[in-house]
């Protein structure tokens, strides 16, 4: 007689075993890090996007990026004198608040300062994040959106209508003002639109070195997350629990 897979018991020791696993993977991983390399940047994220981060490590391949839960890659650190895995480090493991990841290089401090400062992404915003821009779109032919996106426009509150078979605004319509915080509609629209709104953008906040001084580079202002931004976030801590990943410049 076939069994009803609706029957089928599932044992969930292996996954917490999994999660444990991974967790002192990555904290093994942190401290043979901080032996190997001169320099440990603790830095923030600015519109979190998990593709530009990627693009990231590919540049930076010779270096070690973390970006995983702040108490376990303190942990890896040590978080106080005793624990500590090298001298002051634990200073370092103290700043991991908020949305914040782990720069493991050998390269000068100078260096990595001034190429993060001037680097940055544009990427499109999303919901909860804040326009930059007035964008009104006037009356008239939408003739980059084909006929059939026509209703979908409509759903997202834009007042369109076809017109002989064209897409067509039948007034003028704001999609965002300057300073509004975006809905999910008008992040859509203005993604349809192929505007972008959004900086990726990675600031380095503290250093230690491993003559084990202690600096602070940056403020530190922690920005609130997004659902998307979130998301992200997520996804980037299981990259890290399953490959304890490296990359680097």
């Amino acid at each position: 007689m076939p069994k009803s897979k609706r029957d089928k018991k599932v044992s969930l020791t292996k996954t917490i075993k999994k999660g444990l696993q991974f967790k002192q993977q990555l904290v093994g991983e942190l401290r043979r890090c901080v032996e190997n390399y001169s320099h440990v940047f603790a830095f923030s994220v600015q519109n979190m996007r998990n593709g530009k981060l990627k693009d990231l490590r590919s540049d930076w391949r010779n270096s070690r990026f973390f970006f995983g839960k702040n108490k376990v890659m303190a942990v890896g650190l040590g978080r106080t004198p005793e624990e500590e895995v090298q001298k002051n480090i634990h200073k370092l493991a103290a700043q991991l608040k908020g949305q914040c990841g782990l720069l493991f290089t050998n390269k000068k401090k100078e260096e990595v300062v001034k190429w993060f400062e001037n680097y940055h992404e544009t990427d499109f915003a999303r919901s909860g994040n804040i326009a930059t821009d007035t964008v009104i779109l006037e009356a008239g032919p939408l003739s980059q959106f084909p006929h059939s996106m026509e209703p979908h426009l409509r759903q997202l509150g834009l007042p369109t209508s076809l017109e002989r078979g064209v897409v067509t605004l039948i007034k003028e319509y704001t999609v965002c003002k300057k300073g509004d915080m975006l809905t999910p509609e008008q992040a859509r629209i203005l993604k349809l639109l192929n505007i972008q709104m959004a900086q990726f953008k990675v600031e380095m906040k503290f250093v230690w070195n491993n003559d084990g001084s202690f600096e602070m580079l940056g403020k530190t202002d922690d920005q609130p997350l997004s659902e998307d931004e979130e998301e992200d976030v997520n996804m980037e801590e299981n990259e890290n629990d399953d490959s304890s990943d490296s990359s680097e410049k």
